[in-house]
C-alpha cells in the first residue's frame, strides 16, 4: 500500500501567518505531548510513521514549497513538485505516474490519498490499513473513509451511504450520492439521512488511477506527464473522478477529526490564548493572540477577537467573522515577507525601488548549523552580505572562504555562490535587482560540494 500526501493551498485562510509559500499545514502552532509545537504536515507524517506507514509515503506540492516541505519532513519522503497547480485530479497523476514509471509498481498496489492538513488521531491512521481488504470484498473501484458530523456544516462535502457489508470486523456502506458543501438546511437533512463528512481521504488501486490518466488522454510515464504540465487544465478529483465512479464504498470513522483551515476551527486546538510577545487582559473573553513580530502586541478590554500579527500584516478580526480575510485577499498573491527553507528561513525587512527602477530588498538570512544553500547565481543581482552571529564559509566561483561574525562579503551579478554554516549563521543581505521583470535566479546545483553534482526532488 502506498500514501500519496497532497500539499498546497493558497495560504489565504489563516493570514497573516500564512501565505503563498508558507500555507496552513506548514505553520508550527498545534501543542504536542512533549510540550513543544508541531505543525499540521509534521503531525500527519508522525502519525503516518506510528504505524507503519510513513516509508511507503510520497508528497506532492508545488515547487514554490519544495523547500519548506524538506525542511518539515526531512529527507525521508520522496517529494514531487508540481511546476503549476493544477488541482486534486493533476496532482494526484503525477503521483500515479511516478509509482508507476520510476518506482516500477504493479498496477493492482493500493493507493491511498490524504490532504497533509488532516487533524486526526493514531486511531485514523490505523484505519487506513482497512483499505487493502475492503477493496478486496466489496469489488468496488474506489473506497473512501467518511466522519461521523457533529453538526450541519457547510464547509464540507457529504457522502450520502446505502447499504452495508463488512470483512474481517470492518463495516463499510455503498455510495449513493456525493454532495459539494450544502446550505445548512440540506446538510442537515442529509445528517438525517446518516451522511457522512468526506475528509478527502481515499483509496483505489493505481491501475484505477493509470486508466483514468489513459481515458483523458494523459501520458503515464513521469517524465513525459511533466513536460505536459504546464498545458494541463486544473482538475478536481471529486469532479473528475470520484462523482463518475461506476462504484464507491464508504468506511465510517467515529473519532476526532477536524478541518483547521480558518481561524475559528483553529483556536479550539492551540496551546494558549497568547502565543508570542503580548498579553490579553481579564475582560477579553475568548479572545486569542498570536504574535510572530518581535515587538509586543496587548489587547485591553476586547472580547471574542482573533489578532494575529507577522511579517505579512497584521489581522484583527471577530473569531467567527475571521474568514472574511479570504475576499480581501483576493488578485494576485502579494510577495511573501518571510519563507521557511530547508536550510534555515529568510524574513524581508525592507523592500524598495530606486529612481533608476533597481528593486532593493534587506533580509534578515538564519542558516541552521551544518546546514547550507544551494550553489546558484543570480543573471542581475547584485548582493551584500552583512554577517551577525555564527562562522561559516562560503564558495564563489568554485573558491572556499572562510566567514564569521562582523564580516562583508559583495556578490557581483552572474557570480556562482553558496553559504554553508559551521554553527549556526545570522546574516542581512541587501540585494541589487537591476531587471525585476527578468527571470534571475539559476541554480547550478543543490550539493555543496561542486558543481557537477546536481541533486533535486523529483521534477
Amino acid at each position: 500500500m502506498q500514501i500519496v500526501l497532497l500539499s498546497g493551498g493558497s495560504g489565504k485562510r489563516l493570514w497573516p501567518l500564512s501565505n503563498e509559500i508558507r500555507s496552513k499545514a506548514f505553520l508550527r502552532l498545534l501543542p504536542t505531548e512533549a510540550g513543544g509545537m508541531e505543525s499540521m504536515i509534521e503531525r500527519v507524517c508522525r502519525g503516518l510513521e506510528e504505524v507503519g506507514l510513513l516509508d511507503s509515503s510520497c508528497i506532492v506540492t508545488h515547487r514554490s514549497q519544495v523547500e519548506i516541505t524538506r525542511k518539515s519532513v526531512g529527507a525521508q519522503v520522496p517529494l514531487l513538485a508540481e511546476p503549476q497547480k493544477r488541482g486534486t485530479f493533476t496532482a494526484v497523476a503525477l503521483a500515479a505516474s511516478y509509482l508507476h514509471s520510476v518506482k516500477g509498481m504493479d498496477s493492482k498496489e493500493i493507493v491511498v490519498v490524504i490532504p497533509v492538513d488532516s487533524y486526526v488521531e493514531t486511531s485514523f491512521f490505523k484505519q487506513l490499513h482497512q483499505f487493502p481488504s475492503v477493496l478486496a470484498e466489496s469489488q468496488a473501484d474506489i473506497a473512501l473513509i467518511g466522519v461521523l458530523p457533529e453538526f450541519p456544516s457547510t464547509q464540507f462535502g457529504y457522502i450520502l451511504p446505502g447499504e452495508g457489508s463488512g470483512v474481517g470486523g470492518t463495516s463499510f456502506l455503498n455510495v449513493k450520492q456525493f454532495a459539494e458543501k450544502p446550505n445548512e438546511s440540506t446538510a442537515a437533512e442529509f445528517i438525517s439521512q446518516g451522511g457522512l463528512w468526506n475528509c478527502g481521504v481515499f483509496s483505489c488501486s493505481l491501475g484505477y488511477l493509470l486508466s483514468s490518466m489513459v481515458e483523458r488522454d494523459l501520458p503515464v510515464d513521469y517524465l513525459e506527464f511533466m513536460e505536459h504540465y504546464d498545458q494541463l487544465p486544473e482538475r478536481s478529483f471529486d469532479y473528475e473522478v470520484l462523482e463518475h465512479t461506476r462504484r464507491a464504498v464508504v468506511i465510517p470513522y467515529i473519532g476526532v477529526w477536524a478541518d483547521i483551515g480558518s481561524w475559528d476551527a483553529l483556536v479550539p486546538h492551540l496551546q494558549g490564548r497568547v502565543i508570542g510577545i503580548g498579553s490579553i487582559s481579564e475582560d477579553s473573553k475568548g479572545t486569542h493572540l498570536i504574535n510572530e513580530l518581535s515587538c509586543p502586541v496587548h489587547i485591553i478590554g476586547a472580547p471574542g477577537l482573533i489578532v494575529a500579527s507577522g511579517p505579512d500584516g497584521i489581522l484583527v478580526a471577530g473569531i467567527e467573522q475571521a474568514k472574511r480575510i479570504k475576499q480581501k485577499l483576493e488578485g494576485p498573491a502579494a510577495k511573501p515577507m518571510i519563507e521557511e527553507k530547508r536550510w534555515g528561513s529568510s524574513r524581508i525587512l525592507d523592500f524598495s525601488r530606486t529612481a533608476a527602477g533597481i528593486e532593493v530588498t534587506t533580509s534578515k538570512i538564519t542558516i541552521l548549523a551544518g546546514e547550507h544553500t544551494s550553489y546558484h547565481f543570480h543573471r542581475h543581482t547584485k548582493e551584500v552580505w552583512s554577517f551577525l552571529s555564527g562562522n561559516g564559509e562560503y564558495r564563489m566561483n568554485g573558491h572556499l572562504h572562510a566567514v564569521a561574525a562582523g564580516d562583508t562579503v559583495t556578490v557581483p551579478a552572474g557570480t556562482k555562490h553558496g553559504l554553508r554554516a559551521i554553527t549556526a549563521l545570522e546574516l542581512i543581505i541587501i540585494e541589487l535587482l537591476e531587471f525585476p521583470e527578468v527571470d534571475d535566479y539559476v541554480r547550478v546545483s543543490a550539493e555543496w560540494e561542486g558543481e557537477d553534482s546536481f541533486l533535486d526532488d523529483l521534477g
